[in-house]
């Protein structure tokens, strides 16, 4: 089998159109529609008490089944890589995750979860060398807002345990998808296969845990052992695989902002499903974290403008852009 090698910065279109920009927006946003459902599967379906075995379900299988698929294992300095990133994208975060939905209101959850695009902002400064963008950590802000409008109630825990998971998972996504885009994925490693290795890198990274959490839970019947395909196949394998595709393409910050869709998927299944209420504030709420989600994809037209390399004198505009 032969690869293609990319083409390089000089001869590739300096941006994408703006159709396959936007398409490239929609499939990543799949993936936390799908998360969006983890707390309705997880309180619904899978037996309680045992979130490390429920995220070890949902990575190891899903891995094994990628790297079946794509046939590539990782090279060099990807062992450690891999292995790195595994932890901060799901071994780390798929407990963290459960552990947040079991203890706490899944308002106060999605809530602390919707921060990520904040940490990312910064992130994304301390990593990745970006400048500082009073637009994007504005937008966070109402985006936390937002999602606090639509699931927070008057009754809402603040279970401890529940507070540092939640905060938790937000800071360590935060940094995975700011790692991953920092190294990216190896040429010639489709978005399946790099899904696989992170998902088998955290699987296992899992499995001691969950066997000291209790193992295998009683009690697994049918609805259950649905409820751990669903989270496995569509929420590891098919989500992770569009979400590294995303990174890809897109900004960290952009890819963080479409995590609102998470919490704003889980409140609209909450109404649907269960029959919660959503009154006049809880839309309001929706549609600022809407609003803040749009408004992440974008960039401001001065910021653009400054953000161009400027060129060289008695250079041309085409030459200068070439040169980035």
């Amino acid at each position: 089998m032969t690869t293609t090698a990319p083409a390089s910065p000089a001869t590739a279109p300096p941006h994408p159109p703006a159709a396959a920009h936007g398409g490239t927006i929609a499939l990543t946003a799949i993936t936390p529609v799908v998360w969006g459902t983890t707390y309705l599967v997880t309180t619904e379906l899978l037996p309680p008490g045992h979130p490390l075995f429920a995220a070890a379900a949902r990575a190891l299988p899903a891995g094994l089944l990628a790297l079946a698929i794509a046939r590539t294992l990782p090279r060099g300095s990807w062992w450690w890589r891999a292995a790195v990133l595994g932890v901060l994208n799901i071994g780390a975060f798929f407990p963290l995750l459960f552990v947040a939905a079991e203890r706490l209101p899944g308002g106060v959850a999605a809530t602390l979860g919707a921060a990520q695009p904040l940490v990312a902002t910064v992130l994304a400064v301390v990593v990745l060398g970006d400048r500082w963008s009073v637009w994007r950590l504005a937008w966070g802000v109402v985006g936390v807002l937002g999602v606090g409008l639509v699931v927070l109630g008057p009754d809402a825990a603040l279970d401890p345990v529940g507070l540092a998971a939640g905060v938790g998972g937000a800071g360590v996504m935060a940094l995975g998808v700011t790692l991953t885009k920092r190294w990216g994925p190896p040429r010639g490693v489709g978005a399946t296969g790099f899904a696989g290795w992170l998902l088998t890198a955290g699987g296992l990274a899992l499995v001691p845990f969950a066997l000291l959490e209790g193992g295998v839970p009683a009690g697994i019947d049918a609805p259950a052992l649905g409820g751990y395909l669903w989270l496995g196949i569509v929420g590891g394998l098919v989500a992770y695989t569009l979400w590294f595709s995303g990174i890809r393409r897109l900004s960290v910050v952009a890819v963080a902002f479409l995590g609102l869709l998470s919490p704003l998927t889980a409140a609209v299944l909450g109404a649907g499903v269960l029959g919660e209420s959503m009154g006049p504030a809880q839309l309001a709420g929706f549609g600022l974290a809407m609003l803040a989600l749009v408004a992440g994809q974008l960039v401001p037209r001065r910021r653009r403008v400054s953000a161009a390399a400027p060129a060289a004198p008695g250079s041309s505009p085409a030459t200068a852009r070439a040169g980035r």
